[in-house]
């Protein structure tokens, strides 16, 4: 299975302007985070990206792609129908074909020789059928995310059989359908914010279009889709960083740098700042 396409999805009212954001990469060099997460899949072999957008936003993302921009297509979200009907937007782009999904709201810092959407990608590959990147998660952490429940591949390391998707559980429902054997208590695996997706994902999103549901989700798609077919998740190597999260851009611009070429520079500035502020005399 050859991944060549991919999706980024921008079009949430919360989200539409943070993939504007400008950071320091790590290379040390300005970019948008939507000019990095189009690098990060285009590393991972992705020829065709298309990005879906509020209507009117078109411009903006286009001179935020920077040089990536004449790799981009542009498809508008009319309507907030959920994200799920978010991904059925892009339909006619994806056609017959898998394709990578990625949401523009989060950065990804790997630990691994490969970045994180190129472990992702080699993963469905080689498994043929749909693969969604997680990270175990604490559980504090779960209304922010949907979560999977599951069991180990026998033989395999990090690779999961998904057999239920709940979107943003609750903490008793995560206990009781989505317990993973061999995680710390009080984690799950929740999603990454990007996945491997077939087109038998995208034919039953627009079905549900087509019968007019509103709130399409696309975590009610992935769990019906574990009782039909092979579908799995892949715990990736590396962290993803949400930067809609209250300081979620500052931690993804310090992700970043300490991933990157001035991380000695950065880690000494930290350690001034912190030093200063633990010799700070208290006002009288």
């Amino acid at each position: 299975m050859q991944i060549k396409k991919a999706v980024i999805t921008a079009a949430g009212k919360s989200q539409r302007t943070l993939p504007l954001q400008t950071l320091v990469d790590r290379d040390g060099q300005q970019k948008t985070a939507l000019a990095i997460i189009v690098q990060e899949v285009l590393k991972a072999g992705v020829e065709e990206v298309c990005v879906v957008i509020c209507a009117g936003d078109q411009d903006s993302y286009r001179a935020a792609a920077g040089l990536h921009a004449s790799r981009l297509r542009f498809v508008e979200q009319a309507a907030p129908l959920g994200y799920g009907h978010a991904v059925q937007c892009a339909a006619a782009f994806t056609a017959d074909d898998p394709f990578l999904l990625l949401v523009g709201d989060h950065l990804y810092v790997s630990r691994a020789e490969k970045n994180c959407a190129q472990q992702l990608v080699l993963a469905a590959s080689a498994e043929a059928c749909c693969v969604s990147a997680v990270q175990a998660t604490h559980e504090s952490k779960l209304p922010y995310y949907g979560a999977a429940g599951g069991r180990l591949v026998p033989g395999r390391q990090r690779l999961y059989q998904i057999d239920t998707v709940i979107e943003k559980p609750t903490p008793t429902e995560a206990e009781q359908r989505l317990i993973v054997p061999g995680l710390r208590a009080g984690r799950y695996l929740c999603f990454f914010g990007m996945h491997v997706l077939t087109p038998m994902v995208m034919e039953r999103l627009r079905e549900m279009a087509a019968a007019g549901k509103n709130g399409i989700a696309l975590s009610s798609v992935l769990n019906a889709l574990a009782d039909r077919e092979r579908y799995l998740a892949l715990e990736l190597q590396g962290r993803r960083y949400d930067i809609g999260l209250k300081y979620g851009l500052l931690t993804a611009q310090l992700a970043l740098a300490l991933d990157g070429q001035d991380r000695d520079e950065v880690l000494s500035n930290l350690v001034e700042m912190l030093a200063l502020k633990e010799n700070e005399t208290p006002a009288l």
